[in-house]
């Protein structure tokens, strides 16, 4: 492939008429200027130039390389600025994974104000569990994940983006769903419904902690890793569920909420690899921060 410095000295000097002045604009030495030229010749196999004494015409070849030679310089040029942008971060392809429960709000909400502040990063969600999540993150099938309560280990970079305030999930003809609120210590005798612990070690353990805080030892009853909008163990059974408070919109007419009282939040955090991961990350982390405090989330 011919070296694209060559295809520029060429232009220069069919555009100038002259291997000294072309030689001037490019701050090149007129003798390895017209070596180059010639160098190309012999990689082209076909005269550019047609040299006299003191002056040179082009040929028909030269001419149509001087037609079209400046346009495949102005798109290298474009192509190696695009690359580069990579390394800065401002252009990336990135995979953003999140739970259920992030999907109704603040997944679209983030990945939406993410989009517009880097219009060159392309981002796609894929919703997984947090178990899905955490692993791909780890071998770098996933760039970053959406997860409530995670994991703190020394490969993740963590970044909180949201304080959830929590409420009461239940039937809407529910003892307790006329209240304007409810304290924990009111449920001591229901039926908490959470997804089996291994999904997510740290919602599992917040929400037995919050719990136990207030003199409750819940009775557990282990819900499917399936995408249930409709809830149907606390519709069928009449659990109840403490839940995020972005996730009560479009509930089914047989649910209803309540705020808990005292308040109570769980974190949402972005996780990410903290080494080996593209530029473009640490960009979407730190700007993640900045959008979630401009909605008040933290």
């Amino acid at each position: 492939m011919t070296d694209l410095r060559r295809l520029q000295y060429f232009v220069a000097v069919a555009r100038e008429r002259n291997f000294t002045r072309a030689a001037g604009r490019l701050h090149i030495a007129q003798p390895a200027l017209s070596r180059q030229v010639r160098l190309l010749e012999q990689e082209l196999g076909v005269e550019l130039l047609h040299r006299t004494t003191h002056q040179f015409e082009l040929t028909q070849a030269g001419e149509f390389l001087l037609a079209r030679g400046p346009e495949v310089l102005s798109a290298a040029d474009e192509l190696w600025r695009s690359v580069r942008t990579y390394g800065t971060g401002d252009r990336a392809e990135l995979v953003v994974g999140y739970g259920a429960s992030a999907s109704y709000e603040t997944g679209p909400r983030l990945l939406a104000r993410l989009a517009d502040l880097h219009p060159g990063i392309s981002i796609a969600a894929s919703v997984r569990s947090t178990g899905e999540i955490v692993a791909g993150v780890g071998d770098g099938s996933i760039d970053l994940g959406l997860v409530r309560c995670p994991p703190r280990t020394a490969e993740l970079d963590t970044r909180v983006i949201r304080f959830e305030r929590q409420v009461v999930l239940l039937r809407r003809d529910h003892r307790l769903a006329s209240q304007d609120s409810v304290g924990v210590a009111e449920l001591a005798e229901e039926t908490f419904l959470l997804h089996p612990r291994e999904a997510n070690r740290g919602h599992y353990d917040a929400v037995l902690e919050l719990c136990r805080k207030h003199g409750v030892e819940p009775k557990v009853a282990l819900r499917a890793l399936t995408f249930d909008l409709r809830y149907s163990p606390i519709v069928e059974n009449g659990a109840v569920s403490i839940i995020g408070e972005s996730t009560t919109s479009g509930l089914p007419e047989e649910l209803s909420w309540v705020a808990l009282e005292p308040p109570a939040c769980f974190e949402v955090s972005l996780i990410a690899r903290r080494h080996s991961r593209s530029p473009a990350v640490g960009r979407v982390l730190d700007s993640a921060v900045v959008i979630s405090a401009d909605l008040g989330w933290i």
